[in-house]
């Protein structure tokens, strides 16, 4: 399968992989052709971006980090408790029956789980085939950034649960904050951009006490839009005095939030949301952890269109765990921008004087 942008694809064009709602039901299913229609409604509902069938890449398959029983718990977890918390008014309790701190540690029990089989292999998130609530997707999926690069880093059982808790619940603040504000599809006034500023405070102020949650998780809620230079709120604080779980949210909440279509802007690729990211380093991310993410992510994601050096055009079909920032290439199209009848691959890894130019839609995109 390729994965191309949605405004690139073409009517009897056919999935290669299912669409999801945010519950996790099949909405569209792998091989259903598409129309001009349900192009445009797909494009309307925020789906920038499409994994289509084709019989140059029909052999490439991709692999989600968790199992589906566990990804489908995680967002029902999600929804059902924040859903919970948005129509109980009152700030001072998370939950009246204190089972946030139980439901969401069976959670990451499944999620470390699930990870730990994935050891070694490097990190490819993409939400391009989800309809989803935004909130509820991004708190999973910086909750499986974080969680994979404290497994690297080393981080013991414990640690580990308590980075991601506090990653699940980096946003819980935001429960509390006007929907309408929080789903404004233009430029946040001030005045609204300080209202969304309080949902750090209130998201510490609510798992604080909540039993079964590690403090820690509650003060990743309160740090995670601190920045190294002080820049960033609530307090204000540098580098020295921001706890390092938090910096890694830190990193994977804007790595996220920029790959992840939004009502005022559409998704940035990974390797672009990485140059992003690499342009804050020691303003606003801390250098080293922004490095380990750069080296444990797929930046070029399987199915991924790409354009090399060389001039010639194919599709990332393997990422080397190494070095996933120089995936294999396979070759569609060469120099001279004719279709290969025989396509053959780049090993990015080992061709060294060969790097990729240019990542979007391929010059002819075949049909399945």
């Amino acid at each position: 399968m390729r994965l191309l942008p949605t405004r690139s694809c073409e009517p009897g064009m056919r999935l290669g992989k299912c669409i999801y709602n945010e519950e996790g039901v099949i909405l569209l299913n792998e091989g259903v052709e598409l129309t001009g229609g349900l192009l445009g409604r797909l494009e309307r509902l925020g789906i920038d971006y499409l994994y289509i069938a084709d019989k140059a890449t029909e052999d490439l398959k991709i692999e989600e980090p968790l199992a589906d029983e566990t990804r489908i718990r995680a967002l029902t977890e999600i929804r059902t408790h924040f859903r919970s918390f948005m129509e109980n008014e009152s700030r001072s309790k998370f939950s009246k029956n204190h089972v946030l701190g139980r439901s969401f540690g069976n959670v990451m029990r499944m999620i470390i789980d699930d990870l730990n089989e994935k050891q070694g292999t490097a990190i490819m998130l993409l939400n391009m085939n989800v309809l989803n609530n935004y909130l509820y997707q991004h708190s999973l999926n910086v909750c499986i950034y974080t969680t994979m690069l404290g497994m690297v880093s080393g981080y013991n059982q414990d640690e580990l649960m308590a980075l991601g808790m506090g990653a699940l619940l980096h946003d819980i603040g935001k429960t509390k904050i006007n929907l309408d504000i929080i789903k404004k599809p233009g430029p946040l006034t001030a005045e609204e951009f300080e209202e969304v500023k309080k949902h750090t405070e209130i998201g510490f102020r609510l798992l604080k006490d909540e039993p079964n949650m590690p403090l820690l998780s509650a003060h990743c809620a309160f740090q995670h839009h601190e920045r190294e230079n002080g820049s960033g709120y609530p307090r204000g604080i540098t580098g020295k005095d921001i706890h390092e779980y938090a910096k890694w949210i830190a990193v994977a909440d804007s790595y996220d939030a920029m790959t992840t279509h939004r009502p005022h802007r559409l998704a940035m690729l990974p390797h672009q949301a990485m140059e992003v990211l690499f342009a804050g380093v020691g303003t606003l991310y801390d250098q080293r952890k922004v490095a380990m993410f750069r080296d444990n992510v797929a930046i070029y994601p399987l199915g991924l269109t790409v354009k090399l050096s060389t001039g010639e055009q194919g599709v990332v079909v393997n990422i080397n765990p190494a070095v996933p920032q120089r995936p294999v290439v396979r070759v569609l199209i060469d120099a001279d921008g004719q279709v290969l009848g025989q396509p053959y691959e780049i090993d990015l890894a080992e061709k060294l004087t060969v790097f990729i130019n240019h990542a979007d839609n391929l010059t002819q995109a075949s049909r399945a």
